[in-house]
């Protein structure tokens, strides 16, 4: 068995992933990618980051795929929390560029 060939096959959901940290290391994001292990939240999004003071949670879906019951709720009660929360897939990857290009062009921060 080749393990090196093994170790280096990547799942579509990743290929979204690494689009997305590609993204935000472009505009030097602070991201992270929780691990709960049995200790935290369920539905827990995929990336969680703060950029520019702003709260943003992503949840990374390949193809079709769409989040589960319970990642729908976590991503419903960032939004009602203030927060910015998303589904990104293959088709909207650029979506992130704009996004995170509007929060340098609407920075009033000091």
């Amino acid at each position: 068995m080749d393990y090196h060939y093994t170790l280096s096959m990547t799942t579509p959901e990743s290929k979204v992933k690494d689009a997305i940290v590609k993204i935000l290391k472009k505009h030097e994001v602070y991201y992270f990618f929780p691990a709960t292990h049995g200790y935290g939240r369920s539905g827990v999004p995929d990336i969680v980051c703060c950029f520019k003071g702003q709260f943003v949670a992503i949840e990374c879906k390949a193809g079709d795929n769409k989040p589960t019951a319970l990642q729908q709720r976590e991503l419903k009660n960032i939004m009602n929390a203030g927060g910015h929360a998303f589904v990104a897939n293959e088709q909207n990857i650029a979506f992130f560029n704009s996004y995170f290009n509007r929060f340098i062009d609407d920075d009033d921060r000091c």
